[in-house]
C-alpha cells in the first residue's frame, strides 16, 4: 500500500493547531520528534502495539509517530494518519514512502470515519491541542473493534523545570503555558489522561510517564523551547500577552543556554505522559 493522501473535509476542519505548518515549526517537530523516539516506542509497547495491527493516528503532523508505529506493526499491519493540514500531511507523504504500509488523509479529528474498524487508535500531543477533546475521543473509541485500544501520549508542562532553577526559563515555560492556554490547549493534559479515557468508556485504563533530563550543556531542549516560543508568537500577539523584550526569539536561546551553564542545571524535560485503555 503506497502512501497517499486523500483529500477530505478540509474546509469544515475546526481543529486547531496554534503553533502553525511553516518551515521553522517542522523543523522544530522534527527536533521534538527526534528527541522523543524512544519514550514514545516504549509507551507504545507498553501500551500493547503490536505485529500486524491497523492503527490510527489523530493529528499525524509529518508523520512521526505513525512511522514509530509502523515498525511495531510490522509489514502485516497497517497504520493510517489523519491531520487537517496539507502542508504536514506532504511531509508526510514525502517521507513515508520507505513505510509502504503507512498512508496518509486530510480530515478533521473530529469528523472523519471509515468503514473498517481499527485495532488501536493513537495520538502523540494532539489531546493538548484540542479543547473538545472528550468529544473527539468518545467519536473514534466507537471506530474500534471490539476490545481495541486507545493510546493517548501527551506533555505535561507542569513538569518542565530547571534545578536549580534559573529565572529566566522559568519566565520563558510560565509565558508559553500561557499563550498555549489562550488558545484552547491544556498545558497540563498529560496528567489529566488516566481519567479522560475512563470518562470516554474505556476499560482496564493504565498510565505512566517518562521524564528525560539534559544537562547544562546539550542544546536540544533550548532550541525546542525557543521554537516553540517562536511559534507561538503570533498566537500571544492576538490574545494580548505581551512578550517582554528579554523573552523574545531571538537571542533567546543563547541566555538561555548561558544560564543554565551558569547555574550548572538541569532542565528537566515536560513529562511525556501515556495512558491507555480498551473498548468494552
Amino acid at each position: 500500500m503506497q502512501p497517499r493522501w486523500v483529500g477530505e473535509g478540509r474546509p469544515g476542519s475546526t481543529a486547531r493547531y496554534s503553533l502553525g505548518s511553516e518551515d521553522h515549526e517542522i523543523a522544530r517537530l522534527d527536533a521534538q520528534a527526534a528527541l522523543l523516539e524512544r519514550a514514545t516506542v516504549m509507551l507504545l509497547r507498553a501500551a500493547g502495539i503490536g505485529r500486524g495491527m491497523r492503527v490510527l493516528d489523530l493529528g499525524t503532523g509529518p508523520g512521526h509517530l505513525a512511522f514509530a508505529a509502523a515498525g511495531l506493526v510490522g509489514p502485516e499491519g497497517r497504520v493510517v494518519g489523519i491531520d487537517s493540514s496539507p502542508r504536514l500531511l506532504d511531509v508526510a507523504i514525502r517521507r513515508g514512502f520507505a513505510h509502504p504500509h503507512v498512508c496518509f488523509v486530510e480530515g478533521d479529528v473530529r469528523t472523519w470515519r471509515t468503514d473498517e474498524p481499527f485495532d488501536a487508535v493513537i495520538g502523540r500531543l494532539i489531546f493538548f491541542h484540542l479543547p473538545d477533546r472528550l468529544a473527539v475521543l468518545r467519536h473514534h473509541v466507537t471506530g474500534l473493534r471490539p476490545g481495541g485500544l486507545v493510546a493517548a501520549l501527551d506533555f505535561d508542562l507542569g513538569s518542565l523545570r530547571a534545578e536549580p532553577p534559573v529565572p529566566l526559563a522559568l519566565e520563558a515555560t510560565g509565558w508559553t503555558s500561557a499563550a498555549f492556554a489562550s488558545a484552547g490547549a491544556c498545558p497540563t493534559i498529560g496528567a489529566r489522561l488516566l481519567p479522560l479515557l475512563t470518562e470516554a468508556g474505556l476499560v482496564d485504563v493504565q498510565s505512566i510517564g517518562i521524564q528525560e533530563y539534559f544537562g547544562p550543556d546539550d542544546p536540544r531542549p533550548n532550541m525546542i523551547l525557543c521554537g516553540v516560543m517562536r511559534s507561538l508568537a503570533p498566537q500571544a500577539a492576538a490574545a494580548g500577552i505581551p512578550t517582554p523584550e528579554h523573552l523574545r526569539p531571538d537571542g533567546l536561546e543563547e541566555r538561555l543556554a548561558a544560564a543554565m551553564r551558569a547555574s550548572s542545571s538541569t532542565l528537566l524535560f515536560p513529562v511525556l505522559s501515556a495512558a491507555w485503555g480498551r473498548r468494552r
